[in-house]
């Protein structure tokens, strides 16, 4: 699966992210800013603190606030996760 490689914070709660298969886009995350967990994205020093999680190789914040990669990926893909997975498990088994 495609990994994310690299991700810029930008102004209005928005993150540059570049994946391993060299997809890049800017997301916009502002429809998350005050609910729950993401409360803490108020503090914009603390957006701007986003950096890739070396275990789960995904965009991340200091104190346990991480975004799915796949879900990242298919968001700004377009692509159907599962449909990726099993063309790759399908290419893999012949």
């Amino acid at each position: 699966m495609n990994r994310i490689k690299e991700v810029k914070p930008l102004p209005s709660f928005r993150v540059w992210i570049k994946f391993s298969d060299g997809f890049e886009e800017i997301i916009d995350l502002s429809d998350l800013v005050g609910k729950d967990v993401f409360s803490k994205w108020n503090d914009k020093e603390y957006f701007n603190s986003v950096y890739i999680d070396s275990e789960s190789h995904t965009i991340a914040w200091p104190g346990g606030i991480d975004l799915c990669p796949d879900t990242l990926y298919e968001e700004i893909t377009g692509k159907d996760i599962t449909s990726l997975l099993t063309t790759n498990i399908s290419t893999k088994t012949l």
